[in-house]
């Protein structure tokens, strides 16, 4: 069983790497295609590349110590086994059953030829589950076999391949018991994936919420802060793409960031009709609290709420690279300036957290504080 351990662990030590990186983009993804955050789709998601993962790994680990596995071999190596449920028999003879004693026949689960099979047919049935969750009618069986059937087909030439030509010779034999197992394991989680799905939220459920949403054209808070977000890394993209290659000066980014914030949260949602690139993105748009096009003066006051902390923290960066020396007589003001400073900036980012916290948790009672401020509400498109 150990054997097992370390695949699966290798598989959660990348999946955690991976979901950490993806998050963002799930979660833009999610709000796209549903309009809000679902903790179930996530979970069925995530679940799925940890699943799809860990067998991937199952198949291949542990890898040879060379690339010459053809040294490590004898030539007349066989590569493929094409009898099928050869396993069967490989299981009987290899046991001490006695025909003639009923009492011996639970032995062949004890054998490696049993538990080898067991387990060929268990890697693909979570897949079922997941196919049937997708495809949701059992008319669809056939899909299904046919998918893990494919799979199973990817992983047995994957292996007689040596990883499709990593290495000299494979290390692992093609074997049509697998193929037979794997398909058959995918189908019998497919058939039994209701009594699984039972105890979870359906995807319909998740389906009818999202037309609840868009006839309420409601825009969730995180949706809302993740346009925010897009907006802000298009900016920041631009300058590391362009005049950040060219000179590493803060007063140069300051510069460059104030026009991009201008040009982002003023300048484009006034010609396009209250839509910011990131709005646009995750399909709503900015109205004002009588369902007109934002005016000017609104979308000025929202330009400057979310550029001022950012332009307190350049200051704050400013103040604190001064460098003067100890024996100056302004030493003392400069030290005591920047310990008030970055107290400031961290009450300043602390409290702005907590505020967005708030309206995340109030689930669109609430509206952010540079809405707020510039009276516009956001609404799908």
């Amino acid at each position: 069983m150990l054997s097992y351990f370390m695949p699966i662990k290798v598989a959660f030590i990348l999946f955690s790497v991976l979901g950490f990186l993806l998050i963002i983009p799930w979660l833009i993804y999610s709000y796209r295609k549903y309009g809000f955050f679902s903790l179930w789709t996530s979970l069925i998601a995530y679940s799925f590349a940890f699943y799809m993962l860990s067998a991937l790994f199952l198949v291949l680990l542990p890898l040879p110590s060379t690339r010459n596995t053809c040294a490590l071999q004898s030539p007349d190596t066989a590569y493929y086994s094409l009898i099928p449920f050869y396993f069967v028999w490989d299981a009987i003879n290899s046991s001490s059953i006695v025909w003639s004693q009923p009492a011996t026949y639970f032995q062949i689960f004890k054998e490696s030829a049993f538990l080898q099979a067991a387990f060929n047919f268990l890697l693909l049935l979570p897949l079922g589950v997941y196919l049937r969750y997708y495809f949701q009618r059992r008319r669809y069986w056939k899909r299904a076999f046919a998918l893990g059937f494919a799979l199973s087909l990817f992983y047995e030439l994957m292996q007689v391949t040596g990883i499709y030509g990593l290495y000299t010779c494979p290390y692992r034999i093609f074997d049509v018991d697998d193929l037979i197992l794997n398909s058959t394991g995918a189908l019998f989680g497919y058939l039994i994936a209701p009594i699984v799905l039972a105890l979870f939220p359906s995807r319909k459920s998740v389906l009818a919420k999202k037309e609840k949403m868009l006839e309420k054209r409601m825009v969730p808070p995180f949706s809302h802060l993740l346009a925010l977000l897009i907006d802000v890394f298009l900016i920041n993209v631009i300058w590391s793409l362009t005049i950040g290659f060219l000179t590493s000066s803060r007063f140069a980014e300051m510069i460059y960031t104030t026009i991009g914030y201008f040009v982002i949260f003023f300048f484009v949602p006034l010609l396009w009709e209250g839509k910011t690139i990131g709005t646009n993105f995750m399909k709503f748009k900015l109205i004002g609290t009588d369902d007109s096009t934002p005016r000017w003066q609104s979308l000025l006051k929202r330009f400057f709420a979310i550029y001022f902390p950012w332009l307190i923290s350049m200051s704050i960066n400013g103040i604190t690279d001064i460098k003067l020396d100890m024996n100056s007589p302004l030493y003392p003001f400069h030290v005591w300036g920047s310990l008030a400073a970055i107290s400031f900036g961290i009450i300043m980012w602390a409290a702005l957290f907590i505020h967005a916290v708030m309206v995340i948790l109030s689930k669109g009672n609430r509206l952010f504080y540079f809405d707020y401020v510039a009276k516009l509400i956001p609404r799908k498109k």
